[in-house]
């Protein structure tokens, strides 16, 4: 190969994940649009107190990794992005109840979260507890009312319900944690099941849901699910690096706080060096789930690199 060739392959793959980049952006603001439209629909069907409780707390920023997910799940898939946005809204109304009752004093009392204070501290405890559980209501109408296919709205409701379980059962290992085990790979796997629920059940039922809305076959269910479990972990280990290593100014939350709880993390149990090594062996797992998707697969593999090796 010569220099020149090298060049243009380099500037090739520039190209390719710039597109994939600018997809991905674009998706994202479609999803933006989708929560702001969706939350005011219910403007006047409940008091103004705790809609805007809820779109304090739905519209307050993040990443949009779920809907995102949803969405590149249903294109990568032969659907579209339109026809899977009622899954990829209801998704991320699921995850904005978990953060806020995450959030409370009783769970993990945090008082910053995305650089804000927390729904609790900006109006009151007893707001933030009603407006989560309003949230996590308002997912399942998402789905009846903006799904045409009553069978395709009863699957997506049911992948919802599945890791919303699961995500609420991994908070509950996470709050009440096993007495410590003092054996580190019994502590590891009990960190994975904490993180399989709490982080990746979730992720499960984006990637899943997108394939449902787009009548995706059993084996890109399958392979929806493996591409999920492993970016849920890669994810959560690398949560658990920026609580070790990142400013609060950059992540957006405290941190260090794990370690003062003495909660169990990646870095606590393996190190630094080998947790990354398992982030990238994670990352090696999920490219592996979507290679049957041939091209389309791409922007999955990119979300994939960018979400485990981030910097907030």
């Amino acid at each position: 190969m010569t220099p020149g060739d090298a060049s243009n392959q380099t500037e090739a793959a520039y190209q390719a994940e710039s597109s994939v980049e600018a997809r991905l952006d674009g998706l994202r603001a479609q999803t933006e649009e989708a929560l702001a439209a969706f939350i005011e629909e219910h403007r006047g069907r409940v008091r103004d107190d705790l809609l805007d409780a809820a779109a304090y707390a739905l519209l307050g920023g993040g990443k949009r990794l779920r809907p995102v997910l949803c969405l590149l799940w249903a294109e990568s898939c032969g659907g579209s992005a339109a026809r899977a946005m009622p899954a990829a809204v209801a998704v991320e109304c699921v995850h904005a109840f978990s953060l806020v009752h995450d959030d409370l004093p009783a769970i993990d009392d945090d008082d910053l979260r995305r650089g804000r204070p927390t729904l609790h501290v900006h109006t009151s405890e007893a707001m933030a507890i009603l407006a989560g559980d309003f949230l996590l209501t308002l997912a399942y109408g998402a789905i009846s009312r903006g799904m045409v296919e009553a069978g395709v709205a009863a699957a997506c409701c049911r992948e919802i319900t599945d890791g919303a379980v699961a995500m609420i059962g991994g908070q509950v290992l996470d709050t009440f944690p096993a007495a410590a085990a003092g054996d580190a790979e019994v502590e590891l796997a009990e960190l994975r099941r904490v993180h399989a629920g709490k982080t990746g059940a979730l992720f499960r039922a984006a990637c899943r849901t997108g394939v449902r809305a787009a009548g995706g076959s059993e084996a890109r269910l399958d392979d929806a699910s493996r591409y999920a479990d492993a970016i849920g972990l890669a994810f959560q280990a690398a949560d658990d690096l920026l609580d070790v290593e990142a400013d609060e100014a950059v992540a957006g939350k405290r941190t260090g706080k794990d370690a003062a709880a003495g909660k169990r993390t990646y870095p606590g149990l393996l190190g630094v060096d080998q947790t990354r090594r398992e982030i990238a062996r994670l990352v090696e797992e999920a490219n592996a789930a979507t290679e049957a998707l041939g091209p389309a697969g791409e922007p999955l593999s990119v979300l994939a690199r960018r979400l485990a090796f981030r910097r907030s």
